[in-house]
């Protein structure tokens, strides 16, 4: 009796394609794995740094300049310096590099003298309005209202002070009106250290424009 042929069942090879990625996961890759061999390495350099025979001996120190300053401090003794602190304080009678002394003092027989003695240096220009009126309107609007009325945002909470538009203010020269800026008034709060001696020339400029051209201003 004869039998048929067998036709051989080639089945396919086990196992990804040559150049396919494998969908399964092999133990000890991946983020998660990279995390715990990060975190290993750092717990081994601190237990590195921290074991010692003493807590004042330091074995390992990672950018030791970060704690300990090589230059001395701002506020440390210097034994280089003629009065031993490494912040000197300037000589006597020294004034800063662009800065204009102002032999004033506050109140208002000083304001006053001011007004006699002091003149605006600041050409009249657009320019210079502008300026002021910016610095107007963040330093004195909240008490001033933006035009001046004396009906800032603050208003009546505080006090209301009065209109630069009055008679009054429009007869200040505009020296008195700059040392009130910078010294302050009453209740009004000296704005010297916040704004620069140019930078008040400019808020008089623009209180003068508010004014219309008053008589004491720069013509």
């Amino acid at each position: 009796m004869k039998t048929a042929p067998v036709t051989p069942v080639l089945h396919p090879p086990r196992g990804p394609l040559p150049g396919a990625r494998s969908s399964i996961p092999v133990p000890g890759s991946g983020p998660v794995a990279l995390s715990r061999a990060l975190l290993t390495g750092a717990l081994a350099l601190i237990a590195a740094g921290c074991t010692g025979e003493g807590a004042t001996q330091t074995n390992l120190e990672y950018l030791p300049e970060m704690i300990d300053s090589v230059p001395y401090d701002s506020f440390s003794p210097n034994p280089n310096t003629r009065d031993g602190r490494t912040l000197i304080a300037p000589p006597k009678g020294a004034i800063p590099r662009g800065f204009t002394p102002l032999h004033y003092g506050p109140g208002p027989d000083e304001a006053a003298r001011a007004g006699r003695e002091l003149a605006d240096p600041l050409p009249v220009t657009v320019e210079n309005t502008a300026r002021g009126q910016m610095l107007f309107k963040r330093f004195c609007t909240p008490c001033h209202g933006p035009s001046g009325a004396g009906d800032g945002p603050v208003i009546p909470s505080f006090p209301a002070p009065p209109p630069l538009t009055a008679d009054h203010a429009k007869k200040m020269p505009d020296g008195q009106i700059f040392h009130v800026i910078g010294f302050g008034q009453g209740l009004m709060p000296p704005h010297g250290p916040q704004i620069a001696q140019r930078d008040r020339w400019a808020i008089v400029q623009f209180v003068r424009s508010l004014q219309g051209g008053a008589p004491g201003g720069k013509q």
